[in-house]
C-alpha cells in the first residue's frame, strides 16, 4: 500500500479501528480502487486497476466482503461523526429518507425480490424489475464550495422482500419498521441532537408517523393527501364528565375544499432553493390539524398547502409532525429531500452502484452501502482538497457552470491520487517514455471524469 498523505488519512485514520491490521491494508487498497476504478466496482476490476491481477492472494480481497470479521454500523457511525464534525457541527439534524432498487438478477442472489421500478413507472403504466430494495439515510448538508445542500449517504439498510422473510423463517419487516428501527438507531448515536426527517409520500403513515413522536419524538416532515380527515384536538375533559375521553374533535374543511377557498389567505414566498430553481416564487397557507383515522393512530401535526403562481407544478401539501416549526422552515427544508435522488443518480453514474458482481449473503448486504458511503468519503476528501486550494470545475461551451458538482469532486480526488506512487509495476521494465504534457493532460482529465 502506497504511503497516504494527510488529507488522505485525516479521513480514512478513524474508520481504522474497525479492523485488524491485515484486514485494514486490504481496505485501503479496495477504497482506493474504488475512487479511481471507471465503471465496473467488482474486486476483479479494482485488483486489475491497481496492477495485482498477479496477486496470489487475491482471495483475501474477496474475503473482506464475505467472511471478514468488522461491522458496517460502527463504520456508519464514525462516518456520520466525520460528516457532522465537517459540515453540520450544531443545530438540527436533516435526514432524508428513501428507498432505492437496484436492479439484479440470478437465482443464487440473496433477498432478491420484484418490485415496482420507480424510474420506469409512471402514474399510469406501472413497470416491475427484479433486484434488491436498499433503504438510505442520508445527511443534507451545505457544501460550501458547492453553493447548495448534498445528500450524503451514512447509514445504508438491505430491506428484503416478503417471500425471502417467509423461506428464511423470519418476521418480515416492512419498509416503514426498517426506517424506524435505523432512526431510533441514530438517535441513540446522538441523543442530545434534534432529528428532523424529510421523507416523500411513501411514508405518509399514520401508525409509523405517531410512533416516532411517542418517547423521544423524531420530527417527519413528508407529503399528505388533498383528501386527508383533519380535524381540530379533542376538547379537554370537564369534571365529572362521564364516558370514554373524545379522540377527536370538529371536523376541518377538507384540504382540496381550502384550495378553492376565496378568502383562504396565501402568502407569497421566496425559496431559496426549489428543486433546482434559485429565488423561486410560491405562495401557500398553513394550519395544525389532528390526522385522523378510526382503525389508525391519530397524529398531530403543521400543515402548509403550496401552489405556484405560474402554475407549473401541481399543488402540493407537506406536514409536519412538529407543530412548533414554522411554514417558512418546512417549505425551505423539504426540496432538499430532491437532493437523495440526485445522490442515487451520481452513485450509479460515478460509483458503480449495480456493477457488482457478488451473491453471497454477506458480500450483497455490505457492497452497496460501502459503495453510496463512498459518496460521502470522497465529498469529504474533496472537501479538504478544496479548502487547501482553487476548485476545478469542469464547463464546456454547452454546459456552463459555476459551482462544483459530485462529478468535480471525484475528479478533484482522482487527480491527485494518479500523482501518488499507487500501483504495481512491472520490474521486468525501467523504461522511461516521454508524453507531451497536452496528451498526458487529456488523458489524465479523461481518467479522472470517467464514470
Amino acid at each position: 500500500m502506497f504511503k497516504a498523505p494527510k488529507w488522505f488519512t485525516d479521513v480514512i485514520a478513524p474508520f481504522a479501528e474497525m479492523f485488524t491490521r491485515p484486514t485494514w491494508i486490504n481496505a485501503q487498497t479496495l477504497l482506493v480502487g474504488s475512487i479511481l476504478a471507471p465503471h465496473k466496482r467488482t474486486v476483479s476490476a479494482l485488483l486489475t486497476l491497481l496492477g495485482l491481477s498477479d496477486e496470489a492472494g487475491f482471495a483475501r480481497f474477496h474475503r473482506f466482503l464475505s467472511r471478514a470479521n468488522w461491522s458496517p454500523l460502527q463504520g456508519s457511525r464514525l462516518l456520520l461523526g466525520q460528516l457532522l464534525a465537517a459540515f453540520v457541527p450544531d443545530g438540527p439534524l436533516l435526514i432524508g429518507l428513501d428507498d432505492t432498487l437496484e436492479r439484479r438478477r440470478g437465482k443464487k442472489i440473496a433477498a432478491r425480490g420484484i418490485y415496482r421500478d420507480p424510474v420506469r413507472s409512471s402514474h399510469g403504466h406501472f413497470v416491475k424489475a427484479s433486484g434488491l430494495r436498499w433503504l438510505s439515510l442520508m445527511l443534507l448538508a451545505p457544501i460550501p464550495q458547492a453553493g447548495r445542500v448534498w445528500a450524503l449517504p451514512f447509514l445504508t439498510a438491505l430491506v428484503p422482500s416478503s417471500r425471502y422473510s417467509q423461506a428464511q423463517g423470519k418476521r418480515h419487516r416492512t419498509l416503514t419498521d426498517m426506517a424506524y428501527g435505523l432512526l431510533r438507531l441514530v438517535q441513540r448515536w446522538l441523543p442530545e441532537r434534534k432529528i428532523i426527517v424529510l421523507a416523500d409520500g411513501g411514508f405518509a403513515v399514520q401508525e409509523w408517523l405517531a410512533r416516532l413522536r411517542s418517547a423521544q419524538p423524531i420530527t417527519v416532515i413528508t407529503r399528505l393527501r388533498l383528501d386527508a380527515a383533519l380535524y381540530d384536538l379533542p376538547p379537554p375533559r370537564t369534571s365529572g364528565q362521564i364516558g370514554r375521553p373524545r379522540l377527536r374533535g370538529a371536523r376541518q374543511p377538507s384540504l382540496a375544499a381550502r384550495l378553492h377557498t376565496p378568502d383562504i389567505g396565501w402568502i407569497k414566498t421566496r425559496i431559496q432553493h426549489w428543486y433546482g430553481e434559485l429565488g423561486r416564487e410560491v405562495e401557500w397557507c398553513s394550519g395544525t390539524a389532528l390526522w385522523y383515522h378510526s382503525a389508525r393512530k391519530s397524529v398531530y401535526g403543521r400543515w402548509v398547502m403550496v401552489r405556484d403562481p405560474l402554475d407549473r407544478f401541481q399543488t402540493q401539501v407537506l406536514f409536519c409532525t412538529d407543530s412548533e416549526i414554522s411554514a417558512d422552515d418546512i417549505l425551505n427544508w423539504f426540496p432538499m429531500r430532491w437532493q437523495v435522488e440526485v445522490t442515487f443518480e451520481e452513485s450509479r453514474a460515478h460509483l458503480g452502484v449495480e456493477t457488482g458482481r457478488g451473491w453471497a449473503a454477506p458480500t450483497i448486504a455490505r457492497t452497496t452501502p460501502l459503495l453510496l458511503g463512498l459518496f460521502s468519503i470522497v465529498t469529504l476528501l474533496a472537501q479538504r482538497l478544496w479548502s487547501q486550494g482553487s476548485v476545478e470545475i469542469r464547463a464546456s461551451a454547452w454546459y456552463s457552470k459555476t459551482l462544483p458538482t459530485f462529478s468535480d469532486a471525484l475528479a478533484t480526488v482522482r487527480r491527485v491520487l494518479w500523482r501518488l506512487p499507487t500501483f504495481a509495476v512491472s520490474r521486468s521494465s525501467q523504461d522511461t517514455v516521454k508524453v507531451p504534457r497536452q496528451v498526458f493532460e487529456r488523458m489524465s482529465d479523461a481518467l479522472c471524469y470517467a464514470a
